[in-house]
């Protein structure tokens, strides 16, 4: 009877295209709430959401062929524009397969949107070969999780799963679709829910930090979107008056870095060097971070970083607006209008024949960056000595992976290309790292993104070699096979071609040099693969 009804009302819906279904409801709500792009994998029972892309407007769907590549490219879209993308995923295993990037999404506090299809409401209770905790996979990486109920409530759980995502700083929501909820009669989309106001910072706290910053040694550390614009000339305005540090965290999400703006130091990732370099720092004033804490636990070694004697001092938590009370603050104290910048005063640099290094290609790639690029930096063990290069550069936008799950890199690229198509994105790439969601360059190629991308092919895990060293470990010929990646070595041009993109190898500083300044004139994918 149940299965009779079903196939009933399957064919009802086909018969009268202008009848809206539960899809149709949920895509028509996305885009009345101002989401534009969904980044998709789906399956069988997403099918009926797929159809609703031919009836609905404004929606652009945008295929990944593995789910990390679909996760992560929303977080990418999302660092931006600072709006959410959504994300179609395929039941709890398709879930499951883009956890590592939405781990890295709410590490950056990313707003993103998921719709995962479930199996129709009445084939739960099979033990199908798809069945699964659909929410439990969800709620890992998830602010929000909501199993929509029927058709008819299909549009008002998409408006609230919009609304969680667009919470400050942002967030990840899940909204689960029973594949009956989505081929069922629904009434209407939803209008866009009215958004919280961004919560301010007090008077109080303005005055006592202010008050700190006359009497101690001060660090400011900063994170989110006080690392652009309004919120970073503000802070460089009370560095400038109180010669206060300006420090961000290892991995932040996204900084504007390069010459004619402020110059922000990154805490280092290794615990002995980010203690050393807090030394003598008496009070740590916080801007949308928490005080900083070692990657990784090592013996011996402490697990926070903040100096012996070191107090702390929050003057804006996440979800309340930093830029604000920073520009508030160095009103407060008198700063100048105007902050000390950075200048273009990269030294000269000489190309020659010996072998490439990891060093020379991120100063290559800063000689050359063309004005307004986004780098995409996911060079894993190569990145310590870029962040610091950059910031005499042409002017950018500088992503990394903030979780520290990797394989983020390539489909961060995607996101902020399918975000910003008039800038040249740069993504610098780790050979093991780029393995994980390699699938991107075939998005690359299909939506003809202007991304380079740069391959540090040592051959290695270079990071797991360091951080066997580092734990205490010994490394013999079994522990050492774990690390190699060089048999059989993996052939970066015939697998960046066999998916569409053009693609070249460099050995030489001279070789890559002439390469990639190419690639900065070529409009789409491109990658070379760096000997390092």
């Amino acid at each position: 009877m149940t299965s009779k009804n079903n196939a009933t009302g399957i064919e009802n819906d086909m018969k009268n295209e202008k009848q809206m279904n539960g899809a149709e409801s949920l895509l028509r709500t996305l885009v009345n709430t101002g989401v534009e792009v969904c980044f998709a994998n789906p399956g069988t029972s997403e099918m009926h959401f797929v159809s609703a892309l031919d009836r609905v407007e404004g929606m652009r769907p945008i295929l990944g062929l593995f789910e990390g590549v679909v996760t992560g490219a929303a977080d990418g879209y999302a660092r931006m524009t600072g709006k959410p993308a959504a994300t179609l995923l395929h039941l709890g295993p398709g879930m499951g397969n883009g956890l590592a990037c939405l781990h890295n999404a709410r590490k950056a506090g990313s707003p993103v949107i998921n719709i995962i299809g479930d199996h129709a409401t009445h084939h739960r209770r099979f033990e199908a070969p798809l069945t699964s905790e659909v929410e439990t996979f969800a709620r890992t990486v998830s602010h929000w999780v909501r199993t929509t109920r029927d058709a008819r409530s299909v549009a008002a759980d998409t408006a609230l799963a919009v609304q969680a995502a667009r919470a400050h700083p942002g967030q990840i929501a899940s909204l689960i679709l029973p594949a009956d909820a989505a081929w069922d009669a629904a009434e209407r989309p939803a209008q866009k829910l009215p958004e919280a106001p961004r919560a301010q910072v007090s008077d109080e706290a303005i005055s006592q930090v202010a008050a700190i910053l006359k009497s101690k040694k001060v660090a400011i550390m900063l994170r989110g979107d006080v690392l652009e614009d309004e919120g970073l000339i503000a802070a460089g305005r009370i560095a400038s008056l109180t010669g206060a540090r300006l420090v961000c965290d290892t991995y932040t999400p996204k900084i504007q870095k390069g010459a004619g703006r402020v110059k922000v130091e990154r805490l280092p990732y290794r615990p002995t060097p980010a203690i050393e370099f807090l030394k003598g720092i008496e009070m740590m004033v916080l801007v949308g971070t928490q005080p900083p804490v070692a990657f990784f636990a090592y013996p011996g070694l402490p697990n926070e970083l903040t100096p012996a004697g070191c107090g702390v001092m929050t003057l804006s938590f996440p979800h309340e607006d930093g830029t604000s009370a920073l520009i508030a603050l160095a009103d407060y104290i008198g700063a100048p209008p105007t902050p000390t910048l950075v200048r273009d005063s990269l030294p000269k640099f000489s190309l020659g024949l010996n072998a490439l290094t990891s060093a020379e290609v991120g100063r290559i790639v800063a000689d050359n960056l063309p004005v307004n690029a986004i780098i995409c930096d996911e060079s894993i063990t190569a990145s310590a000595g870029h962040f610091a290069i950059f910031d005499c550069a042409a002017p950018s936008d500088y992503l990394q992976t903030t979780g520290g799950a990797i394989g983020h890199g390539l489909p961060m690229a995607v996101g902020a290309s399918v975000a910003c198509p008039d800038r040249k994105v740069i993504v610098l790439e780790g050979d093991g790292s780029a393995m994980y969601t390699i699938q991107s360059l075939w998005t690359m190629a299909k939506e003809q993104l202007d991304v380079t991308v740069v391959i540090y092919a040592n051959n290695t895990y270079a990071i797991l070699r360091d951080e066997l060293i580092n734990v205490g470990a010994t490394e013999g010929p079994q522990a050492s096979a774990v690390f190699d990646i060089n048999g059989p070595v993996i052939d970066w041009v015939r697998m960046a071609n066999s998916m569409g993109v053009e693609a070249a190898v460099a050995s030489t500083p001279s070789q890559f040099s002439d390469i990639f300044k190419s690639a900065m004139k070529y409009n789409g994918p491109f990658l070379i693969a760096a000997s390092v």
